[in-house]
């Protein structure tokens, strides 16, 4: 099985082509940080434009590199939500020409679903079910996820993600974009106990993550011209992974046996939270799997695999008239929580 995917939620462009058997036979990823630099973040507009101009050239690439064509795919994947509407509408509709032009069933996957999915991509010993800690720069969510379709969220953000806050520290500090890698690098160089910041929610007796007063308090700091930025950044990441453990933790108590803990999501990428949740998971006799960092961040190869899971597992490929959907929960049966529980 030979599955075309398509990546387009954000500022990555995205195609990959991938096989049943994990073959990841060609892939390619547009960033568009030097598009949205200037404004020091992504710039919807901007993005879709982008998005536009760059998939359908990748695509033809990515089947040259892999000396195939349009016919010799057996699905053709794409994200059809969340994320931003623009930039989704664009990938989905090229799918469905694609799909239409070749008489391919057309999977549309939710984004979530692909970083849920990817550590099996990588990693072909993991078996559900795992708790998945899906961390990015618009969702922060611990999941149990018992197979393809089958999730329960046990925990999300009731403000700001953990990668957004990581972006916005970023900026407040002028560090550049993309924000998080900038925190990670700055952080390395300075004292991470100098800044003396608030750790939201730690030790409360629900499992939710909260960052929204964090980010406000890095505002403070910089603002008093009483620290380094290097040391901002390294207190602000300690103080993040801080609540990160006690927040998985708290969740992970209510969860129920599981054989990993799994981290997805573009902040799985900084090496201060793979090593803090790698010994967490030690301390709860779990394995612990993370993608390696190109399937961390957006990118279409996890889209792709996500098609292939849905397909081996027994979905029915959607219809040409499905919609892109800015908000898509993993599962839309948990209950909302005070203040942004709408993003899942």
């Amino acid at each position: 099985m030979l599955v075309l995917g398509i990546e387009s939620s954000c500022d990555e462009t995205a195609a990959a082509l991938v096989t049943a058997d994990r073959t990841i036979v060609a892939q390619a990823i547009a960033s568009q940080d030097a598009d949205h630099a200037p404004f020091g973040g992504v710039v919807p507009e901007i993005a879709a434009r982008a998005h536009a101009e760059r998939l359908t050239p990748m695509i033809e690439r990515v089947l040259a590199e892999a000396q195939v064509t349009l016919a010799d795919c057996d699905a053709i994947a794409a994200t059809a939500g969340p994320g931003l509407i623009g930039g989704v509408m664009v990938g989905l509709v090229t799918a469905k020409a694609l799909a239409m032009a070749g008489d391919k069933p057309l999977l549309a996957i939710n984004h979530l679903e692909g970083h849920a999915l990817s550590p099996r991509l990588a990693d072909p010993a993991l078996a559900f079910p795992y708790a998945l800690l899906l961390v990015s720069g618009g969702h922060c969510q611990l999941l149990r996820v018992d197979g393809v379709g089958r999730y329960t969220r046990i925990a999300t953000t009731i403000d700001d993600a953990l990668g957004e806050a990581f972006d916005k520290t970023a900026k407040i500090l002028g560090l550049g974009f993309p924000g998080g890698p900038a925190v990670e690098r700055h952080a390395a160089t300075g004292d991470p106990r100098a800044v003396p910041l608030p750790r939201p929610l730690f030790g409360s007796a629900e499992p939710h993550f909260s960052f929204a007063g964090l980010k406000s308090a890095v505002l403070r700091a910089q603002d008093s011209g009483l620290h380094a930025t290097a040391d901002i950044a390294a207190s602000f990441q300690r103080v993040a992974i801080d609540c990160l453990l006690d927040r998985t933790r708290r969740g992970l108590a209510g969860m129920g046996p599981v054989g990993a803990l799994v981290v997805a999501g573009g902040v799985a990428s900084n090496r201060a939270v793979r090593a803090a949740l790698e010994g967490l998971a030690a301390d709860h006799d779990l394995r612990f799997v993370a993608p390696p960092p190109s399937l961390c961040t957006d990118n279409a190869a996890m889209i792709a695999w996500a098609g292939i899971e849905r397909l081996q597992a027994g979905f029915a490929s959607d219809p040409l008239d499905i919609s892109a959907r800015p908000r898509w929960p993993l599962d839309p049966a948990a209950e909302p929580v005070r203040g942004a529980g709408v993003k899942g």
